[in-house]
């Protein structure tokens, strides 16, 4: 999985980024229209998803699907992905709006049988 593809289509900019095998993960940085980012991800098979920050601060998740190829004889791969993402905080945006609990409506069921007399 090209995770710096993933991340800088989280940030919902095209660009080019590396990223470096580290166990199950891969450490990735990248440079695009939206800015520099940098991201930890991790991927089975064609799927990938990662958590990036960029330089503005914003932390943004992403999920896609990619394809890579190795690089001659090396441990380097080349590759290309497409994902969404999802600013998950953005410490310049409007504070999260608590969710107000709302009262719930009891609604009556069945009438029940009499129960029989003795």
């Amino acid at each position: 999985m090209a995770l710096p593809a993933m991340l800088l289509t989280a940030c919902n900019s095209v660009g080019v980024g590396f990223g470096i095998p580290v166990g199950p993960f891969s450490i990735g940085v990248g440079a695009g229209s939206g800015g520099v980012s940098a991201g930890v991800g991790t991927g089975v098979g064609p799927l990938g998803v990662g958590v990036g920050v960029n330089q503005s601060g914003q932390v943004t998740g992403g999920a896609g699907v990619g394809v890579s190829t190795p690089v001659g004889n090396s441990n380097a791969r080349v590759g290309a992905g497409i994902g969404t993402g999802r600013v998950l905080y953005d410490p310049n945006g409007k504070p999260v709006q608590p969710v107000t609990p709302q009262p719930g409506v009891v609604m009556p069921g069945p009438p029940r049988p009499a129960a029989p007399s003795n």
